[in-house]
C-alpha cells in the first residue's frame, strides 16, 4: 500500500471527520484519496459532505444492515466489496456506529477512530458525547482519541495512533468533545500517512510502526 492510499469511508451521521479528510485531500496534505463513501443510514448529513467539499461525483451508497443477524456477515462482506470495487485499499470508519463483520481479506485494512484514549471509555454504546461525559464523570485529567484497526469487537482492535488533550476543570461534554475532535483531525491523517508509507504491520495483536525511511 505504498504511495497514495485509496480510501473508502463509512459513516452514520454528520460526516465532520469525512469533511476534514476531503479538505486535506483538496489541500494536498492527505496521503490518500477518498474514492467512495457509504452510510448505514439514509438521509444523513455526511452523504452531502462530498458535494459541499467540491467532490460531487464521489460514489455514494446507503447500506442499511439487515435485522436478521445471520445476514450481517454477508452485509459486511458486500459493503466492503463495494468499497473495493471503487478501488479502496483501506476503509476508514468515520463515526460509523455499526459493528462491521470483517472478511479475512479485509483484516488489517479497516480503521476506526474513537474519541477517547482506548481502552478507556470504549465499547458498545460509547459514542458521541456519552464518551466525553463518562470521562468527566471519572475525573480523568487527560483524554484524547484513538485510531485503531477494527476487529469483531467494538473499539478493541490494535491501536495505531493516539493523541492526548487536557481535560479542564470547567469542561462540559460539549467543550471536551470539541477539543478531542481537534486531535482527531490530526490523528486520522497521521494514520493514513503511516499506512500509505507501508510503515505498519500487525504482530501478535499489536500495530507495529517501522521507522521512517532516511
Amino acid at each position: 500500500m505504498a504511495g497514495r492510499l485509496k480510501l473508502g469511508v463509512l459513516l452514520s451521521g454528520g460526516g465532520t471527520t469525512l469533511l476534514n479528510l476531503l479538505e486535506r485531500q483538496k489541500a494536498g496534505t492527505l496521503a490518500g484519496e477518498v474514492v467512495c463513501v457509504a452510510s448505514d443510514r439514509p438521509g444523513v448529513r455526511g452523504l452531502d459532505r462530498p458535494r459541499e467539499a467540491g467532490f460531487p461525483h464521489l460514489p455514494l451508497r446507503v447500506a442499511e444492515p439487515p435485522k436478521d443477524l445471520s445476514a450481517r456477515a454477508q452485509w459486511g462482506a458486500d459493503l466492503l466489496a463495494w468499497c473495493g470495487s471503487h478501488g479502496a485499499e483501506a476503509v476508514l470508519m468515520c463515526g460509523f456506529l455499526r459493528l462491521l463483520p470483517l472478511p479475512d481479506a479485509w483484516t488489517g485494512r479497516v480503521l476506526n477512530i474513537h474519541p477517547s484514549l482506548l481502552p478507556a471509555f470504549g465499547g458498545k454504546g460509547f459514542h458521541g458525547e456519552k464518551v466525553h461525559q463518562a470521562a468527566l464523570d471519572a475525573g480523568v485529567k487527560i483524554s484524547g482519541c484513538t485510531v485503531h484497526f477494527a476487529d469483531q469487537v467494538y473499539d478493541r482492535g490494535p491501536i495505531l495512533v493516539q493523541k492526548a488533550v487536557p481535560v479542564m476543570e470547567d469542561d462540559t461534554a460539549k467543550s471536551l468533545a470539541a477539543r478531542v475532535f481537534g486531535a482527531e483531525c490530526e490523528a486520522y491523517p497521521e494514520a493514513v500517512a503511516l499506512m500509505a508509507a507501508g510503515r505498519v504491520r500487525l504482530e501478535k495483536g499489536r500495530a507495529r510502526i517501522s521507522p521512517a525511511a532516511g
